[in-house]
């Protein structure tokens, strides 16, 4: 299982917000061409976060993000429908994932094949709930039928996917780093 003290969840939540902040769509912080971490926020939470109230606070702060690009930043609210509640269970999905993973955690390569079930199980659910609900419930497709949902998947959720992976990538990446760091100072100490 993994558990991380208060103090480095802090610094995590922390940096999953200002991830969120400087990613999340065309607002005034946002990055250019850097794609929108917020995915990938939500599956890590869950797998560093241990506070339940993260999510809620996670999900405000998306939504305070959405609010602001569209009423002050001049995004365009093609996206702000009836739907826009499915993203709660959608990111629920990918933070629930990242629990799993988290508690099943070993520092592994075992663990790698657990990773990767998480973010796919995760991924997959979340594309079904945002994407899914947009294209149901958000009044935009006059007839929406399940052979063009299909084919609307197949062309938008590996780009999803792919975003979702390279965050989770990196995230790994800097958790290995740490890890092995911490394990050596632990042995030079000794």
């Amino acid at each position: 299982m993994l558990t991380l003290t208060k103090k480095t969840q802090l610094i995590v939540g922390i940096l999953l917000v200002a991830l969120l902040i400087t990613t999340r769509g065309h607002h005034f912080a946002s990055i250019s061409h850097l794609p929108s971490a917020s995915w990938a926020v939500f599956f890590l939470a869950g797998v560093y976060l241990r506070p339940v109230w993260m999510l809620p606070l996670l999900f405000a702060v998306a939504g305070g993000l959405d609010v602001a690009a569209v009423t002050w930043g001049g995004v365009d609210n093609f996206c702000v429908s009836p739907a826009y509640p499915f993203l709660i269970p959608a990111y629920a999905s990918l933070w629930l994932a990242g629990r799993v993973f988290a508690a099943n955690y070993k520092f592994a390569w075992t663990s790698l094949l657990s990773l990767a079930a998480s973010v796919l199980a995760g991924s997959v659910l979340a594309h079904l709930f945002s994407s899914g609900g947009f294209y149901y419930f958000s009044g935009k497709y006059a007839e929406p039928t399940l052979v063009e949902f299909g084919q609307r998947s197949a062309k938008y959720f590996p780009s999803s996917l792919g975003t979702l992976l390279f965050y989770v990538g990196v995230a790994l990446l800097v958790h290995v780093v740490f890890k092995l760091v911490s394990q050596n100072a632990k042995l030079t100490s000794a």
